[in-house]
């Protein structure tokens, strides 16, 4: 009990206590939502994931490995609940809600602070979070603009708007930079360090204002389905990950850093998606808040249970 309250309090609660804080200065000020969804989405994200995936050294094994598993981890899931929609009748708005919710996850305000906290700072499972993160944030802005937009508006708008997202030029950017080893000049240095160093702090800030706004009640109407997201996020999430680690027989290090890396809560992402494309807001929003609440107990339950040295 002692490890697990250890857990708790010293992985899991200064994320939480940062979460709290943007719910706070929400109640106060009310944030303007959109704005600051624009800042992740058009700012912080391509700032960071270009500064980490050109800093952050790790093998080409390591990196086919991981993408592997990313692979087969997201066919799995994308699989599983392509068969609950079905099971549930959904309409096409809640059917992209329902498969963003699971299909994306925290990897990056939620699952780096998470991972450094987890593994101490251990620099080979940072850059196994980083490629997760990469293609998670990657997705989103992607096929997630693709799901929410797909059933009301042409393919020709599609492609517009997933063209305008940053995140799907700074990737090829930061490895083609580091490949050729181009030094960032120090004018455009010192600005991204600025942004990067603050991204943690405002996504969680971000996603705590978006819980603020929300009525904190599941709506009778959405419980089951919130539920649902839910456990197929944190349980679906963790169980499916240790099946394809144990089928891929990774060493232990790198397997412990998948498996929590897929046991964080839904993604601010989908919230994001829902509230710039209004597409099933009040489920992406308490799918968003719940699965952040419990996976208090469930992440701490996840590390726990894989006796991370911490």
């Amino acid at each position: 009990m002692s490890i697990f309250l250890h857990i708790l309090l010293e992985n899991v609660m200064p994320m939480t206590i940062m979460i709290v804080i943007g719910i706070t200065l929400e109640k106060i000020f009310h944030l303007d939502i959109k704005t600051l969804s624009k800042l992740n989405f058009y700012l912080f994200s391509p700032a960071i994931i270009f500064s980490l995936v050109y800093e952050t050294s790790i093998s080409a094994s390591i990196i086919g490995k991981v993408l592997l598993f990313f692979a087969i981890f997201m066919i799995i899931q994308y699989i599983v609940v392509e068969i609950v929609v079905r099971l549930r009748g959904y309409s096409p708005t809640m059917r992209s809600a329902m498969k963003n919710s699971v299909l994306f996850y925290n990897s990056a305000n939620y699952g780096v602070p998470l991972n450094q906290l987890a593994f101490a700072g251990n620099k080979e499972t940072l850059g196994i979070q980083v490629i997760i993160m990469m293609m998670q944030s990657l997705i989103p802005n992607t096929y997630g603009v693709y799901s929410v937009n797909a059933h009301k508006t042409s393919m020709k708008e599609v492609w517009k708007t997933i063209f305008s997202m940053p995140v799907i030029y700074v990737i090829p950017l930061a490895f083609i930079m580091r490949g050729f080893e181009i030094p960032i000049p120090a004018p455009i240095q010192t600005p991204l360090d600025y942004i990067t160093d603050a991204f943690i702090g405002t996504a969680l800030l971000t996603l705590g204002v978006q819980l603020g706004q929300m009525e904190w009640k599941i709506s009778k109407s959405l419980a089951i389905d919130v539920s649902i997201a839910g456990i197929l996020r944190l349980i679906g999430g963790p169980v499916l990950a240790w099946l394809v680690v144990s089928v891929m027989n990774l060493d232990p290090l790198t397997s412990a850093a998948l498996i929590v890396s897929s046991a964080v809560p839904t993604s601010l992402s989908s919230v994001l998606l829902a509230v710039e494309f209004d597409n099933e807001k009040e489920f992406a929003s308490q799918a968003v808040f719940i699965s952040t609440l419990i996976s208090i107990f469930t992440v701490t339950a996840v590390i726990f249970m894989l006796n991370i040295n911490v």
